[in-house]
This record gives C-alpha cells, structure tokens and sequence, in this order.
C-alpha cells in the first residue's frame, strides 16, 4: 500500500490499541475506528468511489458502512443472520451466505474485502478461492485476520492459547461459567502470517501488492519479512492483493 507515515504513525497505532482495550464496553466506538481506518489506508491506495465491492464477513457491517461513506458500492454477505443483526437492521442488500459459497457472478466485482474473518473459518483458503472466483481481473482484494501466535492469537483465552487452544477454551469456561465467542476447534482456528503467505504468493490469480502489521506503525512493516518473529509481533495481518488478468503461463 502506498501508505506513508503520516497514515499509519505512532500516534494512529496509540490510537487504535485504546480502542481496541474498550472493545468490550463500548464496540461501535472500536468497530467504527478500525472501519474507518481501513478505508482511510485502502483509500490511500485505491479509487473508492463508484467501485463495487463486497465485505465477506462483515457482521453488523461496520466496514460496509464505512466504504458506502466512502462511495464506493458495498454489499455486506455474512454466514450468521445473528451477527448481521447484532447492533441493530444490517445494511440494505446485505445477505446470509457461506463464505466459501458466495452469491455472487465470477468475474464481477472490483473490490473483495475481508476483516478478520479468516482465522474463524475452518477452511480459510477455500474463502480465498471464492473470493478471488468472483473478482474481475485487475480487482483488488484486501484481507487482515488475527494470527495464531500473537499475543491476541486466542482472542479472549489470550494469553493461554500459548499452551494450546483446548487448554485455553476448558480455562476460560471455568473461569467464567461460559465458553468463549471464539471457541477454538469450532469458531476459530489457528492460522498462520507464514503460510498464509506463501499461499498467496503462489495463487495462479492473485498478485500480492503489499503485506504488513495492520494495526503497527510504519516502522515495523519489515516484521513481516522476518520468519518466526513475524508469528508473533504481526498482531494482525493486512495483505491487498490483485487478480491478474490470466494465470500464469
């Protein structure tokens, strides 16, 4: 991305970690400044405005709504009917679908955008594919998730996913009396900056144009070219990629 420093300074990452604490108390304020912000670092590098594009698990549609502001021409697809629901009416058009079985023509959209969603679903890569099959070539794709060995890695049984994430899920049910949202074998999974990675710098259609720390400054882009400490300090994974015109070959 053609984010400078300006974009993506000490001041913003401040600014998004005490958000991100207050999550639990007050979600539309945090939703809002991470929507907000993804659009503000996309808008750095793409034409928003008149562009069709479509946010694969988007839940109450907090980037949805952001991009609409933006002008560009969104529709929300959510597999839960109750996470579209869960802060109120979802955004007109939007629709209840498998990630990985879209509703949506090949080849017809000019922008696929995904927020951390991938390290939820038991085969990420197959969403991958999907949403790469329905991206026109010369579309973008934008996606960031949550890596497993980061410290935020088992969401809310952090830090004890470090130990396993069974371990970690039977600890927050004691603790609580409840299990987690994010229930690892179940609603989250480990994935990995690495593998993700590779997976996509092999694919016959994608072109991976940039790849870094979605919520760190500019100063730690390079993390995410250094094997093993990039698991760990990457927090999150933000990749834009774009779909070639034909495969390779």
């Amino acid at each position: 991305m053609s984010a400078g420093v300006s974009r993506r300074s000490v001041g913003r990452s401040l600014r998004l970690l005490r958000s991100f604490r207050r999550e639990q108390e007050d979600p539309d304020a945090f939703y809002e400044a991470l929507s907000a912000d993804a659009v503000e670092l996309l808008g750095g590098s793409l034409e928003l405005a008149g562009v069709l594009s479509v946010d694969v698990g988007g839940g109450a549609g907090y980037l949805t709504r952001a991009l609409r502001a933006a002008g560009a021409r969104c529709v929300l697809v959510d597999a839960d009917e109750r996470e579209l629901s869960w802060r109120g009416p979802p955004p007109a058009g939007s629709a209840v679908a498998d990630a990985a079985a879209l509703p949506v023509r090949s080849g017809t959209v000019d922008l696929v955008v995904s927020s951390n969603v991938l390290e939820h679903v038991p085969e990420p890569f197959a969403v991958v594919e999907e949403m790469a099959r329905i991206l026109r070539p010369g579309g973008h794709l934008w996606i960031s998730f949550t890596n497993w060995l980061s410290p935020w890695g088992g969401h809310e049984t952090s830090p004890w996913h470090y130990a396993g994430g069974e371990r970690a899920r039977r600890r927050y049910a004691a603790r609580t009396g409840r299990e987690p949202k994010n229930a690892f074998g179940e609603t989250l999974f480990p994935l990995h900056v690495g593998t993700v990675l590779r997976r996509l710098s092999d694919h016959p259609l994608l072109s991976v144009v940039d790849a870094r720390p979605r919520y760190l400054p500019e100063l730690a882009h390079a993390i995410v070219r250094v094997p093993g400490l990039r698991e760990v300090l990457t927090w999150n994974l933000e990749v834009l990629a774009r779909k070639r015109a034909l495969p390779p070959g």
